[in-house]
């Protein structure tokens, strides 16, 4: 075995672990870049009957409404979340989602049971959910059923 063979069996191992990482280190960048991605109702929503989930892709936003607070809870943990509830004229009110105990729940004090508590009322809503650089947005409509 001359010196050239030799050379390389030491130093191969040490460039595999080195590319190893700066692959590991480009994807993570690649994966804190910004987009954005529209979310699409599955079937039909009716937030009070907690029959309510948006999709894009594999990430799923579920929605409901207990005791005077909207729920959300997502298939991915989330970094911030922001319903906003659109009025007739097209004016939205914000209420920033607060996390609960996992960055899987998020919850917000909203008057949406007053809003949607008769058959047949709709009310507008948009949501903006945050994953590590990436914008989750979708507009919807609630009918209480």
């Amino acid at each position: 075995m001359n010196k050239h063979t030799k050379t390389a069996i030491l130093i191969a191992p040490i460039l595999a672990v080195l590319s190893f990482a700066a692959t590991d280190m480009y994807q993570e960048h690649q994966a804190s870049a910004k987009r954005i991605f529209v979310m699409q109702v599955q079937d039909q929503c009716d937030i009070q009957a907690k029959k309510c989930v948006l999709k894009s892709d594999q990430f799923l936003l579920s929605f409901s409404h207990a005791d005077g607070k909207t729920i959300i809870n997502s298939t991915y943990p989330l970094d911030t979340a922001t319903l906003f509830i659109v009025e007739a004229d097209n004016q939205a009110s914000v209420h920033p989602l607060g996390m609960t105990l996992t960055p899987y729940y998020w919850r917000a004090n909203t008057d949406l049971a007053q809003r949607l508590a008769i058959p047949g009322n709709s009310q507008k809503l948009r949501i903006i959910a945050n994953i590590k650089g990436g914008s989750y947005i979708g507009e919807f409509t609630s009918t209480t059923q």
